[in-house]
Order: C-alpha cells, then sequence, then structure tokens
C-alpha cells in the first residue's frame, strides 16, 4: 500500500473546525473540513494514532478510491477498479453501506448492491475463488455519492469513538462523548481553572474534562476495526499507545459533577473509575438551583434537561430560570455553558447569551449558549 494514504474522519455538524484542530495537532497533513467531515492526509501510524487520541471525531474511515459516476455502470467499474485485495483477505467479511445524496445514484440499497457486486469480483479473480466465505475479521466497506462523486472507504474505527469504553450504563438522555468533549474543548477549558458540570447526569462532560485536562487519550481503552486487520502491522498500535501515554499530564485538578438525582450520581462515580480518573473529577448529589462557586474564576459546561423527554416544556422554562438566578451570582471570572433544544432559554435564564453556537445532540438541533467569560 502507498506510504501516504488519504483519511476522512465524519463528525457530527458544528464540529468540522474542531476535528481539523485536532488532526492538525495530532500532526496530519493537508488538513480540510466539509459539512459533517474532515479530509486528511497520513500514514498507517497515523490511522492508529487517530483512533487513539481524537476526542471529537465520529469514525476514521481509510479513503481507497473517489471518482465520478453517474450510472450504476460507472459505479461498477470504478469499485471494481479499487485493489480489494491489498486490505480484505480470501475469507474476510466485507458489509457494505453508506449514503447518497443530490446524485443520480439516488437509490442507496441498489448502489450498495452494485459496490458489494463489485468488491466481490474483484476479490474473487484475486483469489481464484467463484466464492468467498466471509468468516474472517470484518472490513466494513463504506461508500458515499455526494453530487455524482463517489468515495469508497474502509472504517477503521469498528464501533463509533464516542464508544470510549467507560459507560456501560448511563441514565436518560445520554449525551455522546464525542459531544461533550466538543462543549468542554469550546468553553476552552484546559485543565487551569476550576470546572463544574452542575447537571452531570451520567458524567459525561465532566469525565471528557478530565480526560482533556490529563491530556489522557480517549481511546485507550477500547479495541479498534483495523487492529485485526492482517495487512496491518500490529506495531503502529503499539506505538500510538506509547505516544498517547507519554504525553499525558500528572497534575491536581478542580472538576465537580453534581445531579440531583443520587443514582445518576452513582453512576457517574462508577464511569469515573472505568475512565481511570476518579482522582481527578468528583460527584455528589446537589441542586443545580442552589449552584455556587467560591472561586474568582471557572468554567462551568452542562447539558440540562430540554423539556423534551425529561421535562415539560413549562418545567424546563422554570428550571432555566432558577439555574440563571444562580449562576448570575457567580464572580465575574466564570462561564457558563450550555446546550439545549429548549427555544426560550436566554429569556428564561434571564440573560442574553454572548455567543451562540448550533450543534446537533445526535439528530437533535441545539445550541451552545455561553454566557460571561468566554
Amino acid at each position: 500500500m502507498q506510504h501516504r494514504m488519504k483519511f476522512m474522519v465524519p463528525c457530527l455538524m458544528g464540529l468540522e473546525r474542531l476535528v481539523a484542530d485536532e488532526l492538525k495537532k495530532l500532526g496530519l497533513s493537508e488538513v480540510r473540513a466539509e459539512n459533517a467531515r474532515v479530509f486528511c492526509q497520513g500514514s498507517l501510524g497515523d490511522l492508529a494514532r487517530m483512533n487513539i487520541g481524537l476526542r471529537c471525531g465520529a469514525r476514521v474511515l481509510l479513503v481507497l478510491a473517489e471518482f465520478h459516476a453517474e450510472s450504476f455502470e460507472e459505479l461498477f467499474q470504478g469499485t471494481r477498479a479499487v485493489r480489494w485485495e491489498g486490505m480484505i483477505p480470501r475469507d474476510g467479511a466485507f458489509p457494505v453501506k453508506g449514503y447518497s445524496l443530490s446524485s443520480q445514484l439516488h437509490s442507496v440499497p441498489a448502489c450498495q448492491s452494485i459496490v458489494k457486486k463489485a468488491v466481490s469480483q474483484r476479490l474473487g479473480q484475486a483469489y481464484g475463488v467463484e466464492w468467498l466465505p466471509e468468516t474472517g475479521e470484518t472490513y466494513q466497506i463504506q461508500f458515499s455519492v455526494m453530487k455524482d462523486e463517489v468515495l469508497l472507504c474502509l472504517d477503521t474505527s469498528g464501533a463509533g469513538l464516542y464508544q470510549r469504553g467507560y459507560r456501560a450504563v448511563g441514565v436518560e438522555a445520554p449525551l455522546r462523548e464525542t459531544l461533550a468533549a466538543a462543549l468542554v474543548l469550546l468553553a476552552h477549558y484546559r485543565g487551569l481553572d476550576p470546572f463544574c458540570d452542575p447537571f452531570c447526569g451520567s458524567g459525561t462532560i465532566c469525565i471528557e474534562a478530565a480526560l482533556i485536562a490529563k491530556n489522557r487519550a480517549p481511546g485507550l481503552n477500547r479495541r479498534f476495526a483495523a487492529q485485526s486487520w492482517r495487512a496491518l502491522d500490529g506495531s503502529i498500535w503499539m506505538d500510538a499507545v506509547e505516544e498517547a501515554l507519554d504525553g499525558e499530564y500528572h497534575r491536581s485538578y478542580d472538576i465537580w459533577g453534581g445531579d440531583i438525582d443520587p443514582r445518576a450520581v452513582r453512576i457517574a462515580q462508577e464511569n469515573a473509575v472505568k475512565a481511570e480518573v476518579e482522582d481527578t473529577v468528583r460527584f455528589e448529589v446537589a441542586d443545580a438551583r442552589r449552584f455556587y462557586a467560591h472561586e474568582p474564576y471557572g468554567r462551568v459546561v452542562t447539558n440540562p434537561p430540554y423539556g423534551e423527554r425529561l421535562l415539560t416544556p413549562e418545567e424546563a422554562g422554570r428550571l432555566y430560570h432558577d439555574f440563571g438566578a444562580a449562576a448570575r451570582l457567580l464572580p465575574e471570572g466564570w462561564g457558563v455553558n450550555i446546550l439545549s433544544s429548549y427555544e426560550d432559554l436566554e429569556h428564561a435564564f434571564g440573560q442574553k447569551a454572548r455567543r451562540r453556537r448550533k450543534l446537533y445532540n445526535g439528530m437533535l438541533k441545539c445550541d451552545l449558549y455561553q454566557f460571561g467569560k468566554v
């Protein structure tokens, strides 16, 4: 395989710049952000480093081909021309999934079938067999067709990168770890200021803040699909882990999470242990409506109930009003960052946000409201 390869990192809408910054810090070249995805160039070693180290990206896709296709024949021939045997062994399983937007080839099931057929034909010819068992490791093929431009990739991650491995159990309406990390980074928290989440739930935001403060790679405690691929030398993963561990900081931090639900607090404490940050973050039962901090400066980053599932809109409005009254009593050096889909949040909170960013929590359109020091 070529020394330099192209990668694509999908992400939630609104996080492209953060992912691009992460890739640049990891040393990737030719970083280019588009809507909900970021491209870059790197080596096989970078493949491992990205999977282990990315905080905000959804997964790492290895780009194998790009071509124009307006017909199924063009899709078939373009797919068949790829040297799939360089990555997929004779017994490898190669499921296909993908999407099509603004293209002549708008039927996703049909595209899926054509790609599968083309890869099967190529591999069958390469291995001299008429039937491929697909009993070995999985090589997930992902395609995208956007404005008749086809992208063929292999998913190196397997489970999404948000699955860090520390949250076996969650409370209702959980926040994905990748978005939680993004909220912490957008609040400009780097481990120096006191950090608080008064609606901590299962502790995701505080745990991601602790990982960021310690500069601990979020993927150290999990496996990735490409670790089982025979075409990749296992040493690239050991090297990436060693590099990540060498980059960790060992200082004391002030990271606190509170929740009115004792069960949520217990789960948050258990998750902190799984994430190996129980010495860095503390959780306790507390009412956000009475939240206060004595330090002259700090960061609040929180994801309170929206009035969608856990509370009625009226209950959410009253909660934001009471939390806003408490937050306005904080010392001047504090910044308050709230992710919510509640449309009248600023009115209920009693203050105009200094900055407002559009983000998505899954499929739910939200805003990140940034009050006070940003």
